[in-house]
């Protein structure tokens, strides 16, 4: 299988290859993307009686959807203000709740099918590196308003209790978040699709397609599949297949590593089984694995991925700026993968012409977003909602190219410098 070396990848529960699509084959709707978006619209459309067959480049979760942190949270890359500014504010209250509800649909999804391999674990702490405990105090007091949302505020000693570095100030815990192998997910969904009837192709990349009439044909090295209905959901790795969709969002790459076995020492900076997240643009976010024998570490961003040497390092010195008493703790294992970001931070989910769907730029909150945005997909086309058309206002807006990557990357210069300056002024 041509999976990137992880630790997802080394644990992963079942190791099925699936066929490489070899001849023409007809469905309902065609699926290009193996990953967290392609896969959870396949599975709504296959439980509604759908034919689908999805066509995945490489092997089911091979990108960043089989790769990342593993966090399940409310929320999507930007805030609720800005959302409300371009969409008004009830309808980036009616986007947080699909949020939530794409919580609960992984959430539900996990223990439907008994998806063991995804060893959800309750629990998320946000904590600030600055002091600044009133305003976590106030939007905690507004999630609880606006949703019934309840967020456990920790106090600096609170924090400091089960997260011990000096770094940290106040925090608030989310006791409905959690966090899960997130390829073992993957795979769980696989499985279910196939055995509703849908047909999953891997190292199948789609080469061309016609989707002018009302029958698309989406061809491969090898074959080619007929449908009604094709849905593009590829991601940062979405190629020149649809120039439209790949002129709208940047290929952002991330970080993860994972520690060398050792609980003792992990121990002395870490006593809590909840994932942990820092408020900084692209901050740390990190948890125990392994019932706490390992550290899995990522963030950062770059417009261009490193060699995992120097992403090590970098992460490492995060790490150790965070915890010095992991100093010596070894990294085993590192690894980046490519996420998509639209230029407005938000998902880019809907119809871009009569019969052709896309369902793309999660921008580093994929495991709830895509969630609801597969499902959403799935009702457009079933026609049982058109709940899809409040990502209206966030729509396929050109990034920029070479040059929206040279912003985003000096942008985020930028803002981790105002980060800098905010800790040291705290």
């Amino acid at each position: 299988m041509s999976y990137p070396d992880t630790y997802y990848t080394q644990t992963m529960a079942e190791r099925k290859v699936r066929p490489v699509l070899s001849e023409t084959v007809e469905c309902d709707t065609v699926i290009i993307g193996g990953g967290l978006a392609g896969l959870t619209t396949a599975l709504q459309l296959a439980r509604a009686g759908q034919a689908v067959a999805v066509l995945e480049a490489e092997s089911v979760g091979f990108g960043a959807s089989g790769r990342n942190g593993g966090f399940v949270s409310p929320g999507f890359a930007t805030g609720d203000d800005k959302i409300a500014r371009i969409a008004g504010r009830e309808a980036a209250r009616q986007m947080h709740r699909l949020s939530i509800e794409g919580v609960n649909f992984v959430r539900e999804t996990i223990e439907t099918l008994k998806i063991e391999g995804a060893k959800p674990q309750h629990g998320l702490i946000s904590v600030l590196r600055y002091d600044d405990g009133e305003s976590l105090k106030a939007h905690s007091r507004a999630m609880e308003h606006a949703y019934g949302y309840q967020l456990e505020y920790l106090d600096s000693h609170q924090v400091r209790s089960v997260l011990k570095s000096n770094r940290y100030f106040q925090g608030l815990r989310d006791p409905d978040a959690f966090h899960m192998h997130p390829l073992n997910y993957l795979r769980g969904l696989a499985s279910e699709i196939e055995r509703l009837g849908g047909r999953i192709y891997e190292r199948s990349a789609a080469a061309g397609c016609e989707l002018s009439g009302a029958e698309k044909i989406v061809s491969t090295a090898k074959g080619r599949v007929r449908a009604r209905t094709v849905v593009f959901t590829t991601g940062g790795y979405t190629g020149s297949l649809n120039g439209r969709l790949k002129r709208s969002f940047l290929p952002i790459a991330t970080y993860v590593m994972l520690s060398e076995e050792a609980p003792d020492l992990i121990g002395t900076a870490i006593a809590t089984s909840d994932a942990v997240g820092d408020n900084r643009r692209a901050g740390d976010y990190y948890r125990l694995v392994e019932g706490g024998k390992r550290l899995l570490w990522g963030g950062r961003i770059t417009t261009r991925a490193a060699s995992p040497a120097a992403l090590a390092a970098e992460l490492r010195r995060e790490m150790i700026g965070t915890y010095p008493q992991l100093r010596e703790l070894k990294t085993e294992l590192a690894w980046s993968g490519l996420m998509s970001y639209a230029r407005h931070l938000m998902p880019q989910v809907g119809e871009m012409q009569p019969g052709v769907w896309h369902c793309t730029a999660f921008g580093g909150h994929g495991l709830n977003t895509t969630a609801i945005g597969g499902k959403l997909v799935a009702e457009g086309i079933l026609g049982q909602s058109d709940r899809y058309k409040l990502f209206k206002p966030f729509g396929l807006v050109w990034a920029g190219g070479f040059a929206g990557l040279a912003v985003a990357q000096l942008t985020y210069w930028k803002l981790q410098a105002q980060d800098w300056w905010r800790e040291r002024a705290a």
